[in-house]
C-alpha cells in the first residue's frame, strides 16, 4: 500500500469469463460447433475498479480469487492496469469465480455462473484490508459478494470517515436498510431501482419518483442511471431532482456499461467530494460514456 493511501478502494467480485460464441444456442443434450472462443476478466466489483483506475484514480481492490491458473492472470491483470492487489487474496482449495457464456449470431446468450472464490471473501479479509480501507477516499462496493460482507464493508468504511458509494446489483427486493443509511450515494439502474421500490421505473418522471423514494430511506445521494437516456440525481431531500441527458453515442458493446456509470461516479465523486454530487453530475454523465467505450465489454 502506498503511504499516502488510495483515492478508490472497491470491494466486490472477481469473475473470469469463458466465451464461446455460435450461430444458435445448444438445445438441451446437444453439441454444436462454435466459430470463436476466448477469455475475459469480468465481475462487477474488478470491472468498476480497472475502469476507475483507467480514468485516472489510485486505486485498490478488495477480493478473492482461486489459486489456480485464473486467480494468478486475474491478479496480473489488475497490476497490468495499474491497480493495487496487496487485499487481493487467493484461496487455495476454491476455483477463481467463472462465467460460461455461450452467445449466438443474434446476441442472445445463455450464461451459468459459478461465484467460487467470491464467496469466501468476509470478514477476515476485510480486517486484513482495513490498512487500505481506512486510508482510502472513497470505497465502492455490490451485492455480487455475499451481502453481508458488502454491509461489514460499509460499516467499516463509515468507521474511519471514509465516503461510500454502494451499486446494489444485482439486486434484491428485501434489502438490509443498513444499506442505505451507510451509503453515501446509491448508484442504481431502472431494473434495480423497480426491484428495490416495488414500482415501474419506465419514464424520466418514474426516475424521479424512485428516486425521492430510495432517498428517503436513508441514503444521502441516488443517481439512478437510465442508459441512453441519461441519468437522474437527487442529493438530499426536498431537493430538486436533477435529469441529466445522455450524449448520443453509436452503442458498439453495452456489456459492463453500467461499471463504467459507477466508475465515473467513484472518479468524480472522489475529486469533486467537497463540492458536492449537483456539481459534477454533468461530467459525471460524459465520463461515464468515455469509460464504458474505453470499457469495450468486460475490462477490455
Amino acid at each position: 500500500m502506498t503511504e499516502e493511501g488510495f483515492d478508490v478502494a472497491v470491494v466486490g467480485s472477481c469473475m473470469t469469463d469463458l466465451v464461446s460464441q455460435a450461430p444458435r444456442l445448444p438445445k438441451a443434450g446437444e453439441t454444436i460447433h462454435g466459430h470463436r472462443f476466448f477469455t475475459g476478466f469480468g465481475g462487477k466489483g474488478a470491472n468498476q475498479c480497472i475502469q476507475a483506475a483507467k480514468l485516472g484514480a489510485r486505486t485498490a481492490m478488495v477480493g478473492k480469487v482461486g489459486k489456480d491458473f485464473f486467480g494468478d492472470s486475474y491478479i496480473q491483470n489488475f497490476k497490468d492496469n495499474g491497480v493495487n492487489t496487496a487485499c487481493v487474496f487467493q484461496a487455495p482449495d476454491v476455483a477463481t469465480g467463472a462465467a460460461s457464456i455461450v452467445v449466438n449470431d443474434a446476441g442472445e446468450n445463455a450464461i451459468v455462473i459459478v461465484a467460487g472464490a467470491n464467496l469466501l471473501l468476509g470478514a477476515a479479509e476485510l480486517q486484513a484490508s482495513l490498512p487500505a480501507l481506512s486510508r482510502t477516499t472513497v470505497m465502492l462496493c455490490q451485492l455480487e459478494i455475499r451481502p453481508e460482507c458488502s454491509l461489514q464493508a460499509l460499516r467499516t468504511a463509515r468507521q474511519h470517515n471514509v465516503k461510500t458509494i454502494f451499486n446494489p446489483a444485482p439486486a434484491v427486493p428485501d434489502l438490509d436498510p443498513d444499506f442505505y443509511t451507510l451509503s453515501d450515494v446509491l448508484c442504481c439502474n431502472e431494473s434495480e431501482a423497480e426491484l428495490l421500490t416495488g414500482s415501474p421505473v419506465a419514464t424520466v418522471e418514474d426516475a424521479r419518483r424512485a428516486s425521492r423514494e430510495l432517498l428517503g430511506r436513508g441514503c444521502g445521494a441516488v443517481l439512478l442511471t437510465m442508459g441512453a437516456r441519461g441519468c437522474v440525481v437527487l442529493e438530499a431531500k426536498g431537493a430538486t431532482t436533477h435529469h441529466v441527458p445522455a450524449p448520443a453515442v453509436t452503442a458498439v458493446d453495452t456489456t459492463s456499461c453500467r461499471s463504467a456509470a459507477n466508475s465515473a461516479c467513484l472518479w468524480y465523486f472522489t475529486w469533486e467530494l467537497l463540492t458536492g454530487v449537483s456539481r459534477c453530475h454533468h461530467r459525471f454523465q460524459t465520463k461515464a460514456v468515455m469509460a464504458g467505450k474505453e470499457a469495450g465489454g468486460d475490462q477490455a
